[in-house]
């Protein structure tokens, strides 16, 4: 991803000049559908646009984005046309589907849903807002002519729309709890779920943290195991890394797992046949970014966004600040529906020089109480998202952290006029 690239945001739009991306916010961006009728249908209907191109399934609790933006870049750098498809979006939907360095814009957007829309008519199904937004970027990319297509799986794997696919690899990050309610209890019942989007005969990447004698029992076919390395790591600082001799665009002890991932699925796709010298790779690693995970705002003095959103997530950001020696203002909020008590534990060992809690107007925010208990602390500040985002274009005397969720991430950066640099 190159940096001074920018995409089209969403604006404003009291004139309806993007009707079909109004339409699919109407449909809400949350939950689970199972089944994979949904997505077969409007791809067939729409002539398999899938079918144009070989597709890379990234599968896994953390780190999808991350490894998704070190693969982008890298294959871009090495020349190829890439389609990445990502999510969620931090301020608009475009930032979801990214081509060759640019988030598409709002207008084609909106001409791709209107082709998602009427194939769903066709079918005479109701598709969700995921299912929608994964045609269109199939469409996407069909319509500019990619070379492969980078397909981020939103949640599992067995009834995600992206399982509707056919990919030549797929790399499976970690496995974590997360989503328990729609994929089970267990680490091996998540794993289960995530491990369906392998393929017979195909390479299935793993990351570091994962052992094949774990993942073995819970495959339900038989693809070919290739476990990521441990990469050599020079230097970790707060705000990049140095692995091998060579600097790397995304920062943190975690975004090495990621790197290792990105750097096993290129050498698979290079024993398939694709043409990706070593050093156009490294230069790609370099030029990596990824807004909302371990990213330094633009504009704003100090102030870093990370997403994590459960434990996992957030053990990793604490124990990299620790390991740096920061120790920042933390923000913090959430989603209810998240483990509140096992994130807000994790970042405790962070040490913070102050806690301040976050809710927005959403009724999927945490409560008042709920985040004020998981902290142990009745008497922690709560800013609405107006409030903090406010504060942080303020000055302060020592870094600013604000994490805990994706969603309000995007609420605060909409709230402060910032959009998202691909």
């Amino acid at each position: 991803m190159n940096a001074p690239q920018t995409g089209e945001p969403f604006p404003a739009d009291p004139a309806g000049t993007f009707p079909n991306i109004a339409r699919l916010e109407a449909r809400g961006h949350w939950g689970i559908k199972r089944g994979l009728d949904n997505p077969r249908a409007l791809l067939q209907g729409l002539g398999r646009p899938d079918q144009g191109f070989p597709v890379v399934l990234l599968a896994g609790t953390n780190g999808k984005g991350s490894t998704g933006a070190f693969l982008a870049s890298a294959l871009q750098a090495c020349g190829l046309t890439v389609g990445w498809t990502t999510s969620p979006h931090l301020v608009c939907p475009t930032e979801r589907i990214w081509i060759d360095g640019h988030f598409l814009g709002a207008s084609a957007l909106d001409l791709l849903l209107g082709e998602a829309f009427e194939a769903e008519a066709r079918a005479g199904l109701t598709a969700t807002y995921f299912e929608l937004m994964i045609t269109s970027a199939l469409l996407a990319f069909r319509m500019t002519g990619v070379e492969v297509a980078l397909v981020e799986v939103g949640m599992g794997g067995r009834w995600d729309a992206t399982n509707a696919l056919d990919p030549i690899v797929t790399a499976l990050t970690n496995v974590g709890l997360d989503h328990q309610a729609w994929l089970g209890e267990t680490r091996e019942a998540i794993g289960r779920e995530k491990l369906c989007t392998a393929r017979e005969g195909r390479p299935l990447v793993l990351g570091p943290g994962l052992d094949k004698d774990w993942v073995e029992p819970l495959l339900e076919c038989r693809p070919e195991l290739w476990p990521a390395p441990r990469l050599q790591v020079d230097r970790i600082a707060w705000d990049h890394s140095v692995v091998q001799g060579r600097p790397i665009g995304l920062a943190g002890a975690h975004q090495i797992e990621n790197l290792a991932v990105a750097w096993e699925t290129l050498r698979q796709l290079r024993r398939i046949g694709f043409p990706l010298p070593e050093d156009a790779v490294w230069e790609g690693f370099r030029r990596a970014r990824w807004p909302g995970r371990l990213w330094k705002v633009p504009g704003c003095e100090e102030v870093w966004m990370d997403g994590a959103h459960n434990p996992d997530g957030a053990r990793v950001l604490a124990a990299h600040a620790r390991a740096c020696g920061v120790r920042p203002h933390l923000l913090f909020g959430a989603m209810g529906d998240k483990d509140l008590l096992g994130v807000a534990a994790e970042l405790k060992t962070l040490e913070p020089r102050s806690v301040t809690l976050v809710k927005g107007a959403d009724a999927r925010y945490a409560s008042e109480g709920a985040l004020r208990a998981a902290w142990g602390d009745a008497g922690l500040p709560v800013l609405s998202v107006e409030a903090a985002a406010a504060r942080l274009e303020e000055a302060a005397d020592a870094p600013r952290l604000v994490t805990g969720s994706l969603f309000m991430l995007g609420d605060l950066l909409r709230t402060m006029g910032i959009a998202p640099q691909a």
